[in-house]
């Protein structure tokens, strides 16, 4: 990890800016689940991306609040997204910034 991608301290206040990078392992690669990342990132008034890898998992980026962000990892984790999820690693970090919208790369 680089000093600018340190994990935020637990205590951290949910409304402070972070940087959730997720990666999602499973049935995930053309089933639709880059489009429902999308769509529940934006419901949460999160910014970012999804995109596919080449083993086969989809990386997940998106900043926002604490709070939304954790939102959108456990949705990751929930069970209600398309295909089937068998693992998500997360790391959070500050944001960023510089991004706009929520885009499927």
């Amino acid at each position: 990890m680089t000093p600018s991608e340190t994990r935020q301290p637990l205590d951290a206040p949910p409304s402070d800016p972070v940087r959730l990078t997720a990666w999602v392992r499973g049935r995930v690669q053309g089933v639709g689940f880059r489009w429902w990342t999308r769509s529940r990132a934006l419901e949460h008034d999160l910014v970012g991306w999804a995109r596919n890898t080449a083993d086969g998992r989809v990386e997940v980026v998106a900043e926002g609040t604490r709070a939304e962000c954790e939102v959108l990892l456990n949705l990751l984790r929930g069970g209600g997204t398309p295909g089937r999820v068998d693992h998500v690693a997360e790391r959070f970090s500050p944001a960023k910034g510089g991004l706009t919208g929520f885009s499927e790369r």
